[in-house]
């Protein structure tokens, strides 16, 4: 840990962690991503009662402080309008053009970032359904519901499902002019959606979605157990209102490890015909040379220290697989010494003759304080030539940018750190999301609305032309170079 000065010195400012769990009838659901198991019992590492560091010093003085390394906050919208509230959380992010498409669990904001350093509101679609996880493509954005609610509309209620008809899954807007998003299509699917990712046919004629969904209950209509699945949802380019479910694949017919039930995330490299799946207790590579039938090549474990399979990002050569695990969901303080540097860590993974080989874990290497939602979440890769760099989300840890070129030994280059929201209680916020987008960092932060970053020259990463790309979907890469 680096040194601090004195004034950064200081306990931590409360005892014990939260979780912020919500208890809805005989459920259990924490906020924002937590999977309960469908069994009642704890994921691998699961059990973080006891994590008070009070002791510890830590690396910020007081709440609404920042601290940063190689790094600068050069721009912030906050949340406004429908989404103020503290339990509207800003969730995930897509870019198009000089748009930002930034998704919040009562529906997504368009933002214009065509002057980064001074982007503005461009729009505010309120349509209610968590996450609202966000993809977008050509003209379609799609948008993931993964809560049950009264109907597929955009003015539906929340609604307990056990005995009465619910709706959960995705709907598709239309994007064409991206100030007025139109809504087209809604898709109903098995326990919803909770992320979604896209592998559109090599024509580009048909967008295929993978939808991940986990956590089956007998009591859900929708939502029958096993679900040992995903669904794929083709939409036709030229005429989305078709979009339809047209395959279900079981992902894991002997059952998975103990808990998996689903998957959390897929990310896509269509010009591989390749896609890693985070699928709570498993890890997977796929071939999805067969868009509507993707087949699982390799499953890998780590029953010691990974908790929850979140998310993956590969590197630029498609060599590797940094993996995520969300231990506490995303609502606990586990970025301290009682954690340590494994657990809610990233797990590097290379590909070897098609198959995943652990070589290290990566974790930022700064103590947070009790009130702050600390573990590994949401990131994508950096393009720089020759080089394996990522920038990544770690909520209330805030932003970090690493170096993985060596598998075995991933090095922190750049971060930057808010101060905790609060000094007396734990409030779900920080970074959900931080992607790298022709030469700025953007992050949606749960709390504080949207960020835009600049990495400093000192970290080595160059920056990019302003439109070099012209479409970033972070759970559908693409090869930057080479």
């Amino acid at each position: 840990m680096r040194q601090l000065t004195t004034g950064q010195r200081r306990r931590a400012l409360a005892t014990g962690a939260l979780t912020s769990v919500l208890a809805v009838g005989s459920f259990a659901v924490a906020a924002p991503g937590f999977a309960e198991p469908s069994d009642g019992s704890e994921l691998p590492a699961q059990s973080i009662a006891a994590l008070d560091d009070g002791a510890t010093p830590l690396s910020l003085s007081e709440p609404g402080t920042t601290d940063s390394m190689n790094m600068e906050l050069i721009a912030n919208i906050p949340k406004n309008g429908a989404f103020a509230a503290e339990n509207s959380y800003s969730s995930d992010l897509a870019f198009q053009g000089d748009y930002a498409f930034a998704g919040n669990y009562n529906g997504f904001t368009v933002y214009d970032i065509s002057d980064p350093e001074a982007p503005t509101q461009a729009a505010q679609v309120v349509c209610p359904g968590s996450q609202n996880d966000v993809s977008v493509y050509g003209d379609l954005l799609v948008l993931s519901t993964d809560s049950w609610r009264t109907d597929d509309s955009c003015e539906s209620e929340p609604i307990y499902p056990v005995g009465v008809d619910y709706w959960e899954g995705l709907k598709v807007f239309d994007i064409s002019e991206p100030t007025e998003p139109q809504y087209v299509a809604a898709v109903e699917t098995a326990c919803g959606s909770h992320t979604n990712s896209l592998a559109p046919s090599k024509d580009g004629q048909t967008l295929y979605v993978y939808v991940s969904s986990y956590s089956p209950n007998s009591l859900l209509s929708g939502c029958q157990p096993p679900h040992d699945k995903i669904s794929v949802v083709k939409i036709p380019m030229k005429a989305p209102a078709e979009a339809a479910v047209v395959s279900e694949p079981v992902l894991f017919p002997e059952g998975g490890y103990t808990n998996t039930s689903g998957c959390h995330d897929i990310t896509t490299f269509v010009k591989l015909d390749l896609a890693a799946g985070a699928c709570m207790g498993d890890g997977i590579l796929m071939d999805i040379s067969d868009r509507e039938q993707p087949e699982v090549v390799s499953t890998v474990r780590d029953t010691e220290n990974f908790a929850f399979w979140h998310s993956a990002t590969f590197n630029n050569d498609g060599t590797k697989v940094v993996f995520t695990d969300e231990l506490g969901g995303g609502g606990a303080a586990t970025c301290n010494e009682s954690v340590g540097s494994k657990r809610g860590a990233n797990g590097i993974y290379d590909i070897v003759d098609g198959e995943l080989e652990f070589r290290s874990y990566y974790k930022i290497p700064r103590t947070n304080t009790n009130t702050e939602n600390c573990v590994a979440h949401n990131g994508s890769l950096i393009p720089v030539k020759d080089k394996d760099i990522m920038v990544q989300a770690w909520y209330q840890g805030g932003i970090s940018v690493f170096d993985f070129t060596d598998s075995e030994n991933p090095t922190e280059i750049a971060w930057f750190d808010r101060g905790p929201l609060s000094a007396e209680r734990l409030i779900l916020g920080g970074s959900w999301s931080a992607y790298y987008y022709n030469g700025y960092v953007f992050s949606n932060d749960i709390q504080q609305g949207f960020d835009v970053l600049e990495i400093d020259d000192a970290a080595g990463v160059g920056k990019q032309k302003p439109n070099t790309y012209r479409e970033l979907n972070p759970q559908g890469q693409v090869r930057f170079h080479g």
